[in-house]
């Protein structure tokens, strides 16, 4: 089995250097290595068709030049596909290590390392952050939606989603991790929360191409949220009593995220981590109406083209 790695590198990340060095230094590492610093046409889901138009391995892995793979992901990769023939794409998460130290940066890396962790097994989504997909279901299904999704967004789920409905079978492997680099601000976070996953995530689902569970759709994030918008609603109405329930509910919904950030973070950060988490989960709640709109706009508007579908790869499977 061939495998290559492809890294977005369009926008000159600072990290580049040392996320191609670990993808070199992992034990049985891909045997090529795809940097794509120029695309067609912007954003990560034009840069990573481009780069696997240019592999030729049997798997494509793609990482984010902000992530460091760990030593054994290769290996693990290379285990997965070995030994379940049908396995179509796996996909893992971040380690509990992010290197920054700041309060949100800690929030949002850790938040993404529990998700993920909690939800081991079939999956009804991908993550092209670490992920690894065969090179002909990939083909089979036209590979990264460029079109709708020119800048960095939920482009890896949309492509989990009709890899699912296409037939494949898709795994989320705890165990294949990477470390996550980003330095993340109040600003940014909310913007990625809102603009570039919580919208177009509604809209998926509103379109009937998503199914509303899992990972962050799962019920427990569904009653967090609804915790949330409790708490903030009742100290606005100094109902103290309603927002004491409210934050208790949130804890008890939340307590193992909340004991990781105080393990790894230390009291203050987690303190902290659930005003973000309530902060998070208010962005989410207030993409909701524009997502749905988002959803109607584009039943209503005109027929986008079919997506075009690469030739089918005739190699035997590996």
């Amino acid at each position: 089995m061939r495998l290559s790695a492809i890294v977005p590198a369009t926008d000159h990340p600072a990290h580049l250097e040392r996320c191609v060095a670990a993808i070199e230094g992992a034990d049985l590492p891909p045997e090529e290595v795809i940097v794509v610093d120029s695309a067609p046409a912007p954003g990560p889901a034009a840069a990573r068709n481009a780069g696997a138009d240019r592999a030729s391995g049997d798997v494509l892995v793609f990482v984010d030049a902000d992530v460091l793979p760990h030593r054994d992901a290769f290996r693990r990769i290379r285990a997965a596909f070995d030994s379940d023939r049908e396995l179509a794409a796996v996909f893992g998460s971040y380690d509990d290590t992010p290197e920054a130290r700041d309060v949100v940066s800690g929030f949002r890396n850790l938040l993404h390392h529990f998700v993920h962790q909690s939800s081991p097994g079939e999956a009804a989504t991908f993550w092209a952050g670490l992920g690894a997909v065969r090179r002909d279901a990939f083909a089979m299904v036209g590979g990264f939606d460029a079109a709708l999704y020119t800048e960095p967004s939920i482009e890896d789920i949309e492509l989990g989603v009709r890899l699912v409905s296409n037939g494949s079978r898709i795994e989320l492997d705890p165990s294949l991790q990477g470390t996550h680099l980003k330095r993340w601000t109040l600003a940014s976070m909310v913007r990625t929360d809102f603009h570039g996953r919580g919208v177009p995530w509604v809209a998926l689902v509103a379109q009937g191409d998503a199914v509303p569970t899992g990972l962050n759709l799962g019920w427990r994030h569904r009653l967090s949220a609804a915790a949330s918008i409790a708490l903030v609603a009742s100290l606005a109405a100094q109902k103290r009593r309603t927002a004491a329930t409210a934050l208790v509910s949130l804890g008890l919904l939340n307590r193992e995220f909340y004991a990781l950030l105080w393990r790894k973070r230390g009291p203050a950060q987690a303190v902290a981590g659930v005003g973000l988490h309530v902060l998070h989960h208010l962005t989410g709640a207030c993409a909701v109406p524009v997502g749905l709109s988002e959803a109607r706009r584009r039943a209503e508007g005109p027929a986008r083209p079919r997506r075009s579908r690469r030739p089918r790869d005739t190699r035997p499977p590996c």
